[in-house]
């Protein structure tokens, strides 16, 4: 089975982050209590996923083939996708975000240029992955796309200049270390890899993932630590509230946080950057909410907020 980037190299990860941090997004989020969906659900953000089988895997990892659309792929996008139309004025106006829907539908067709090794810094990892999906076959890139074209439709009317690292206009990918440049040469404000989770029935809340402090060949994590953790913290927060999703029940420690040395796209980030992993896909209450329009609506807009949140201080 092919590696997933933000699958944990272990089945279960340490809780990371302290209950001070939980209270703090509590606070964020004017109660930390969990609406008709609580309890955590994922096994971690990855940047290439794999798959979907129609039984749930057995570990916490995405690993089989995705089903997705089987057309032909545009040619690839010579740049990542900008906004559409003129931007507005409004509070964000100045700010750049980069939104990084994690995986493509079309990964599935390309294995053997998604499984090409790029250089993290750290170590080397596939180009991508195909990403999870539900039983019912509804693929986390569809998802994770649908979702990134509502962030960016809130965050547009708050003035912000949006970047996609990519929306649906190539045959696979970005790799992993090309979504992490685009963020980069963009000088964006924050950066929000959005992604589901792929792990067992049970498994129900979101997380989002943080980068750790690492330093080696490319990456250099030094600067973006601490704006990160507060760009996550208030994500976290504000995905509560606008949802009614409780945090992970297995990853994070009931935190919504989790920290992550070992993903590139955190790892060569030069700007804050996080991942969100909005619920598992592989637990049949989480999917009901991940598969409906309406809460991926919400999701969106607990996003949204956070980075504004963020942004404005």
């Amino acid at each position: 089975m092919p590696y997933d980037e933000s699958v944990p190299p272990t089945p279960r990860r340490r809780p990371l982050l302290a209950a001070a941090v939980l209270a703090t997004v509590c606070l964020t989020a004017a109660g930390c209590g969990a609406g008709d969906d609580s309890g955590g659900v994922r096994a971690e953000p990855r940047q290439g996923g794999s798959g979907t089988s129609a039984a749930p895997p057995a570990s916490p990892s995405k690993t089989a083939p995705a089903p997705g659309r089987t057309s032909a792929s545009p040619a690839p996008s010579a740049k990542p996708s900008g906004s559409a139309g003129g931007r507005a004025s409004g509070p964000l106006s100045g700010r750049t975000v980069v939104i990084d829907p994690g995986h493509n539908p079309n990964n599935r067709l390309h294995t053997r240029e998604i499984n090409r090794q790029v250089d993290i810094g750290t170590a080397h990892k596939e180009c991508d992955t195909t990403g999870t999906s539900t039983n019912s076959g509804y693929p986390e890139a569809e998802f994770t796309l649908d979702v990134s074209h509502r962030l960016r439709t809130l965050l547009e009317a708050q003035g912000a200049h949006v970047v996609l690292t990519y929306d649906n206009d190539r045959p696979y990918g970005p790799c992993v270390d090309e979504r992490a440049r685009i963020g980069n040469e963009a000088k964006a404000d924050a950066v929000v890899s959005v992604h589901a989770d792929g792990s067992a029935a049970g498994n129900r809340g979101f997380h989002v993932i943080l980068p750790g402090p690492v330093r080696g060949g490319k990456a250099d994590t030094t600067k973006i630590v601490e704006p990160s953790r507060e760009l996550g913290t208030r994500i976290a927060g504000l995905f509560v509230r606008d949802t009614g999703s409780a945090p992970s029940n297995y990853i994070g420690g009931n935190t919504g946080l989790d920290i992550r040395k070992d993903l590139g796209g955190l790892n060569l980030s030069t700007v804050p950057k996080v991942f969100i992993e909005c619920g598992n896909m592989r637990d049949p209450k989480d999917a009901a909410l991940l598969t409906s329009a309406n809460w991926r609506q919400k999701a969106a807009q607990g996003i949204a907020d956070g980075i504004s949140s963020y942004l404005k201080g």
